[in-house]
């Protein structure tokens, strides 16, 4: 493979799909020598480019499209790596005519499985299924973990109570859509389980739901969600015993600093999006099965049957022994 070459890399969202294209980057970065790799992404998830010492440049989605493309086009890359494959890359890929390696999101085949409950998609990790994308280029996975830089020097001191600084578990409650979060009497019920102090993280959306949680157990909870940065939240994570996480960015994040997970699925089932915990050396997928399961592929606002089987009836018992085992 020639040297100094100049390669953008393109995905637009989430957080979760976003942190996953980052053994993508690191790999070209270390094996093709010389290679400058810039990064397109939406303003939103700039924070988790931030501080990569792999990407040279980290260019944001303008307000519209011709610009973006105008800013491309002046940049003078070799190649595009699309790892979005929607209509606004292929109109990239189209207008700047810059030879292109498009990730095959097997669209028509997670319709099927989703509709069908059928396995129609191997359960290969999304990180394996981007590495595909830029196998033509000669690049291997590495097989190390996710990225992840902590923006800034924390300290547990100045971000948790005393009860908790010694040792804690956090248990992440947020998720964009009500049928990937376990029901608040569920959680309140695993955190009094639960030997160590819980630090619950989250957005602004679920404060009330934390509120409910730590009014129930008390001291051992501390509510963090809504209160602390997403980067802070990150730091929590990093320094903590085990996490405890739904179907949701900061959870798949977590998995940058190798710390052990209970990852928790509800509507959602990890193998069709191959979003299943990766590279990390202690996690336990917990889910059950049900003819209604999956019943989308990202998550609804209620239960389409309204039984809500698939976290009412998760056993708590697997959660709580996970994370009171050594």
């Amino acid at each position: 493979m020639e040297q100094g070459l100049k390669i953008l890399v393109i995905r637009f969202s989430s957080m979760g799909d976003i942190i996953y294209t980052t053994p993508v980057v690191r790999c070209l970065k270390k094996q093709l020598p010389g290679a400058q790799i810039h990064f397109l992404t939406k303003p939103a998830f700039k924070y988790i480019y931030d501080n990569n010492p792999y990407v040279d440049k980290l260019h944001l989605l303008k307000t519209t499209l011709k610009e973006t493309i105008a800013d491309i086009e002046a940049e003078k890359f070799d190649y595009i790596i699309d790892l979005h494959n929607n209509l606004r890359t292929s109109l990239i890929k189209w207008k700047t005519g810059i030879k292109s390696f498009t990730y095959n999101k097997q669209t028509i085949r997670k319709w099927l499985s989703l509709k069908l409950h059928l396995q129609l998609v191997p359960p290969i990790h999304l990180v394996e299924r981007y590495m595909q994308t830029v196998s033509l280029l000669g690049i291997k996975n590495d097989d190390k973990p996710i990225d992840y830089y902590i923006k800034a020097n924390y300290s547990l001191q100045t971000l948790l109570p005393a009860t908790h600084q010694q040792g804690y578990i956090v248990f992440i409650i947020g998720a964009t859509h009500f049928t990937k979060r376990m029901p608040n009497n569920k959680i309140i019920s695993v955190c009094n389980k639960i030997g160590l102090p819980v630090v619950l993280l989250g957005g602004k959306d679920v404060q009330a739901n934390a509120a409910e949680i730590e009014a129930a157990v008390g001291e051992k909870v501390y509510n963090a969600c809504g209160v602390t940065t997403l980067d802070q939240s990150v730091y929590l994570v990093s320094k903590s015993q085990k996490v405890i996480g739904f179907d949701t960015g900061l959870t798949h994040i977590a998995e940058a600093f190798n710390v052990p997970i209970a990852s928790v699925w509800g509507s959602t089932v990890p193998e069709l999006l191959g979003v299943q915990p990766y590279k990390v050396k202690d996690a336990q997928v917990i889910g059950i099965e049900l003819p209604c399961r999956p019943c989308s592929k990202f998550g609804l606002e209620k239960c389409p049957l309204g039984h809500f089987k698939c976290m009412n009836e998760i056993p708590e018992n697997v959660i709580v022994n996970f994370v009171n085992n050594a």
